[in-house]
């Protein structure tokens, strides 16, 4: 299940998130990589240590949280620090699969869900598209900035050389209730048709129906 979030970050965020961003401290991205894709990866990364860290997250992860697209789709449990990556010419991600488990102990989280928001706009960079295989075929994602794509982290995927200009996007993963992925389709499915009806026809008895099946399929396969 590929989604797109529309609007997570409006102008006034992007705006912040902007100014934060500039001259911060970045370092090489393979320095948070697991040993196979540190063989592939070509970024950078906020430093962990960066003094912006905190108010970045103030501004990009309480949006994000709140769209609720993104809590109907990813049925967070656990959400990660996201990394700030900036992409320069002659930079990319070769294919890979992202880690199970991410965190260091006791901290650790089960990555299901990824979600990259995009910082700035499609236009200032060449290049630098997500690619992301899924049971749909291979798919391709560029979007405005403070729109953001939210896919499993199974999938293989990589980012393609950026040729021009600069790509900066946060990325970061959820350990959702539902781990299967499937069952999370099946989830978001009936979660559109429940919202379409409680809007459209609120008393009618397909719309009870709809809702109890969706808030028991939950109850059924969530683990806290």
């Amino acid at each position: 299940m590929l989604i797109r979030l529309t609007k997570v970050l409006d102008a006034e965020r992007l705006q912040a998130v902007a100014e934060l961003l500039t001259g911060a401290d970045f370092v090489d991205g393979r320095l948070s990589a697991g040993a196979e894709a540190r063989r592939v990866k070509r970024n950078l990364e906020l430093a962990p240590g960066s003094d912006r860290r905190e108010r970045l997250n103030a501004v990009v992860m309480n949006a994000l949280v709140r769209h609720p697209d993104y809590q109907a789709a990813a049925l967070p449990a656990r959400v990660a620090t996201p990394f700030y990556a900036r992409y320069a010419p002659g930079m990319s991600y070769g294919e890979h699969v992202d880690n199970p488990v991410m965190g260091s102990a006791p901290h650790l989280y089960r990555a299901d869900v990824a979600v990259t928001i995009f910082l700035n706009d499609a236009t200032d960079y060449d290049g630098g598209e997500l690619w992301i295989r899924t049971t749909f075929g291979d798919q391709t994602v560029k979007l405005p900035a403070g729109d953001a794509v939210l896919y499993p982290a199974s999938s293989l995927h990589r980012v393609t050389e950026v040729t021009r200009g600069e790509r900066r996007v946060a990325v970061t993963w959820v350990q959702s209730l539902v781990r299967d992925a499937a069952r999370r389709e099946l989830l978001y499915e009936l979660h559109r048709a429940r919202e379409k009806l409680l809007r459209d026809a609120p008393q009618a008895p397909e719309t009870l129906g709809v809702g109890r099946a969706y808030l028991n399929l939950i109850r059924m396969w969530a683990e806290t």
